[in-house]
């Protein structure tokens, strides 16, 4: 089973450096020199990792350039874990246990959650309703349960998160 653990951004450099966006809590062991990371098909082996101004910035075998390292921009990069693997931190979640979880709003049951989609600004959770689907944002003030043993998140009862119909209409003067 394959978890996501960062995203490439920009070329650091002109020796094939990139920074990456960590979406692990553990990014000295997945980031670690010799490991391997997966993007899609291809297989990326640490050289370095180290942090600079904040940032993580990783070198991979092969990646010599400033060109080569521009065009992993953009990529998601995963590891393969055994399904069981539970992260160290109570408060983080693998897709695969997300997805499947029953969604529920105001104590009912409203959904399930058929994907975790990653972002650049945050990660988010797909939906799906009554013959629809839509995205929560995956954050402790949408989502402030997550009980993967109990099966299932608690969504905010927030106007128009779940229903669009729900949401408050603001009166505009015109004049």
């Amino acid at each position: 089973m394959r978890v996501v653990v960062g995203r490439i951004g920009r070329a650091h450099g002109i020796r094939g450096e990139v920074s990456v966006e960590p979406r692990t809590d553990e990014p000295e062991r997945r980031f670690a020199p010799g490991s391997s990371v997966v993007s899609g098909s291809r297989t990326l082996t640490i050289v370095t990792a180290r942090h600079h101004s904040g940032r993580l910035l990783v070198r991979f075998t092969g990646v010599d350039d400033r060109n080569a390292a521009e065009a992993l921009r953009g990529l998601l990069l995963e590891v393969d874990i055994d399904p069981d693997e539970l992260p160290d931190d109570p408060d983080e979640f693998y897709d695969h246990q997300l997805e499947g979880l029953e969604v529920r709003s105001a104590g009912e049951v409203v959904g399930t959650v058929t994907q975790v989609v990653h972002l650049p600004a945050q990660d988010l959770l797909l939906v799906k309703l009554e013959g629809r689907e839509v995205y929560v944002p995956f954050v402790t003030e949408i989502v402030p349960v997550v009980d993967v043993r109990g099966g299932f998140v608690e969504v905010a009862d927030v106007p128009g998160l779940l229903d669009p119909d729900g949401a408050d209409v603001v009166p505009t003067d015109e004049g």
